[in-house]
């Protein structure tokens, strides 16, 4: 397996690679390094430090110095060696050391009687990272209630790796107050803040009592609009009367009575 060091933070440290003469009088040495995401960034390459390692770092025969360490340098270095036709590597873990933060916690305050509910805890600061357990009104809960006569009764799923603590199906037992605790055995273990979960049973005679609500309201709404229409509060979609003006024969005029006759059709 492959060397580990760990060194808390904003201390000093040294990660060895030596070789043998084999690899002649100067032998070309490269330093790299892979975070805990994967990435990885040259630290050493040509005889000088790069980028942001410049005045951090020291390399000499047989190791590599960091002046002072952050956590952000926490991951794998591979040294490489080669010369006279050879080759060898070695990788080397380093962990720098820093205590976890206050964790961040979810915490449900209102849950319905057989749903499911996921209380979430993670501490973003904690290397190597937090493990975590969880509290019910300041009694630490076991990693496995099923084994514990006290907590038989309770369906929970804690993962103290990653912060959760689940319920399936969720019930009047399960209220309570709920906060969880990081710990990474550096300094001092980090409480959340403690939230209650209050476990009510579904209210069917709340949703009935709505639904008539609802219902008369529509028909409230649905009289209103008859009565109005009714009572001709609405406006009318009849057509308008038009009125059509035709000017009337002539052929029966009496000598010396010169009349003349409109005749309206109204047309609907």
């Amino acid at each position: 397996s492959n060397p580990s060091v760990k060194v808390k933070e904003n201390e000093g440290v040294d990660l060895k690679c030596s070789y043998t003469a084999d690899f002649g009088s100067s032998p070309r040495v490269e330093w790299k390094f892979k975070d805990l995401k994967g990435s990885q960034t040259l630290v050493y390459f040509d005889n000088q430090p790069t980028g942001k390692y410049a005045g951090r770092i020291t390399v000499y025969d047989g190791g590599l110095r960091f002046n002072k360490v952050t956590r952000a340098d926490t991951g794998d270095y591979d040294c490489e060696v080669s010369g006279n036709n050879g080759y060898d590597e070695k990788t080397i873990k380093l962990t720098v050391l820093v205590p976890p933060s206050k964790p961040v916690s979810r915490i449900p305050s209102s849950v319905t009687t057989g749903s499911n509910a996921r209380l979430t805890c993670f501490d973003t600061d904690g290397s190597p990272p937090s493990t975590y357990r969880w509290y019910k009104d300041n009694t630490p809960l076991p990693d496995d209630p099923t084994k514990f006569p006290n907590f038989k009764n309770l369906t929970y799923k804690m993962n103290v790796f990653n912060g959760n603590l689940e319920f399936a199906s969720v019930s009047k037992l399960d209220t309570g107050s709920y906060f969880c605790e990081a710990s990474n055995g550096e300094g001092t273990p980090q409480r959340g803040d403690a939230v209650r979960m209050e476990v009510h049973d579904l209210n069917v005679g709340g949703i009935v009592a709505g639904v008539i609500v609802a219902l008369l309201a529509v028909g409230l709404l649905l009289f209103g609009l008859w009565f109005a229409s009714k009572k001709g509060y609405l406006p009318s979609n009849k057509p308008k009367q038009q009125a059509v003006y035709t000017q009337p024969r002539t052929d029966n005029i009496d000598d010396g009575d010169v009349s003349t006759t409109y005749l309206a059709q109204l047309s609907k």
